[in-house]
């Protein structure tokens, strides 16, 4: 059975790739609001397929927590849903994504009409800085900066290795950070094409204040994401 409600899923996933950046491309004409609009219905259309076919749904939690406006937001990362799910619940996302995506029809086209940032990795220290320059930017319109600070995707349960680029963000803005802990890869793997019927999590955690020295900050970003996500994982008795 979950191989079969995957599969189907899988065709509604694509499917609905096909029907929103095609069939509301025009959107890519219009002001940002309509683009970002476009993205946003689609991603709650993908949780609704998750939950209803797949069995998967979705809970947001420490809403409390939650920035709005302008903000650097620094999230675990699982899966594709972790790139889907944020824009079904903050007010205008924008990702820290690898330049090579760019290209890609409609997903780079609609990327880059909302402005994300896009980062040339084999750039090395003039990639950083780029991408800190495009942060600046963003956070100037008010938007919501989410970057993924192990820089790809890991298994549950696998040992972290958090990159220096959120660090060089985070001293540069000298503003606060919010963590977000996830269980995403335990029902939806970064690998395959099974989805695990269950509930997956994404926690806001209490900001991490500015200010902090670059250690510092690394030391309690990893903490708090990791200790949080594992807990995630962590079958309630």
């Amino acid at each position: 059975m979950t191989v079969l409600r995957s599969l189907i899923f899988t065709l509604w996933l694509y499917l609905s790739m096909v029907i929103f950046a095609v069939g509301l491309s025009p959107a890519l004409l219009m002001p940002h609001r309509a683009a970002m609009g476009v993205i946003k219905l689609w991603a709650r259309f993908v949780l609704f397929g998750l939950r209803w076919i797949a069995g998967v749904r979705v809970e947001f939690r420490g809403l409390e927590h939650r920035p709005t406006g302008a903000a650097l937001i620094a999230a675990k990362h699982q899966g594709m849903l972790d790139v889907v799910a944020p824009f079904a619940i903050l007010d205008d996302p924008c990702f820290v994504l690898k330049k090579e995506l760019m290209p890609l029809p409609f997903f780079g086209w609609f990327a880059w009409k909302t402005k994300m940032i896009a980062v040339d990795r084999s750039a090395h220290s003039k990639a950083l800085k780029d991408m800190v320059r495009q942060t600046r930017a963003r956070l100037a319109d008010d938007r919501q900066i989410l970057i993924f600070p192990e820089g790809t995707r890991t298994t549950p349960g696998e040992p972290a290795d958090y990159k220096p680029g959120v660090a060089a963000i985070y001293r540069d803005v000298n503003a606060p950070c919010w963590p977000i802990a996830t269980n995403s890869g335990a029902h939806w793997p970064a690998h395959g094409f099974k989805r695990y019927p269950g509930v997956v999590v994404f926690e806001f955690l209490p900001p991490i204040p500015a200010g902090l020295k670059r250690a510092e900050f690394m030391a309690e970003l990893e903490s708090r994401i990791e200790t949080a996500s594992t807990a995630l994982l962590t079958p309630k008795t």
